[in-house]
């Protein structure tokens, strides 16, 4: 069952940091992606993925204060800014995998149809599952794909603003928004770059443009998709690796931000096992009002995020 998560403490009368005079809003724009340095508690180090006054993507890294409870907006070190030639599919998601470097994911560049082919162009970080090392860019990382921007780890992604690691196996797990048709899940085994996921050649497992006899020779096929029956935007979440509820060990978690519905399955031997929809089970009645995001705390239990306003833990019944 869901219920909603309350902090361990008060909440502190100044925000962490404050980027707001450098953002741009509102749609699909905005501060869209944080993750603190695997070593946050001694080196203070975070990072944070946002569209910029101009509309740009930036990802840069930003330090705590000495006080612990507050960080300077100030830059440490801008790694890169993307000019986005639309609005909307600008992903945002970073992690760090377990090889230490920090993944991001870049939607398409936006409008219908990535009518500047951006998912299938290795020049372009647009569409893409970019991976760098924070201590050495812009060094690339040794695995990378080869031939086109130094950064890109993986390929052919409509909008990939949700993805996760899981904590156990390494293995990659992306939820990529459809176009008209599908919704999908990738999961890539860990370590593993390079694949090209198909966009705009293809929606899912469906040929896009062309819209029939598209070669989908190399390409590395969604895992689990759904259609426009069960929801219109997937929203990735996370492989449980909580102990408040044995059943779902190793059972990944993810939604639909119209639908607010909830699904799992597992990953075995690559292969997906044992699909089910928990909806009822987490939401019966129906608190979720828009599911925006899924979140992971240190023990490996989860939460889910309402455009509602509220964070919910997911918890035994």
């Amino acid at each position: 069952m869901l219920r909603r998560a309350r902090p361990p403490r008060a909440r502190l009368p100044q925000p962490f940091v404050d980027l707001s005079e450098r953002i741009s809003c509102c749609g699909e724009r905005g501060l869209l992606g944080l993750a603190f340095h695997p070593s946050y508690a001694s080196n203070g180090r975070f990072f944070v993925n946002y569209t910029n006054t101009d509309g740009g993507t930036e990802v840069v890294e930003l330090a705590r204060s000495a006080n612990g409870d507050q960080a300077s907006p100030d830059t440490v070190r801008r790694f890169f800014t993307v000019a986005q030639p639309f609005p909307n599919h600008n992903g945002g998601m970073l992690a760090f995998g377990p090889d230490g470097y920090l993944y991001v994911g870049l939607g398409d560049g936006g409008a219908g149809g990535d009518p500047q082919n951006n998912g299938q162009d290795l020049d372009t970080k647009l569409g893409k599952i970019l991976r760098i090392d924070v201590d050495a860019y812009p060094t690339a990382p040794p695995g990378n794909v080869a031939g086109g921007d130094p950064d890109i780890w993986a390929y052919g992604l409509r909008n990939p603003w949700r993805f996760s690691f899981d904590r156990a196996t390494g293995d990659l797990y992306i939820g990529d928004v459809g176009q008209n048709l599908l919704e999908e899940i990738d999961v890539a085994p860990a370590g593993q770059g390079g694949q090209n996921y198909g966009w705009r050649l293809m929606e899912a497992s469906q040929c896009f443009q062309p819209p029939v006899g598209c070669d989908q020779t190399g390409l590395t096929l969604p895992v689990v998709e759904y259609d426009r029956a069960v929801g219109c935007s997937v929203t990735g979440g996370y492989v449980y690796r909580g102990t408040a509820i044995g059943g779902l060990d190793g059972r990944y978690l993810y939604g639909d931000y119209c639908s607010n519905r909830v699904f799992s399955f597992r990953w075995v031997d690559g292969a997906v096992r044992d699909q089910l929809e928990l909806t009822d089970d987490l939401d019966p009645d129906s608190q979720i009002q828009g599911l925006t995001s899924f979140g992971e705390d240190a023990g490996g239990e989860l939460y889910v995020v309402s455009q509602g306003g509220s964070v919910f833990r997911v918890e035994a019944e």
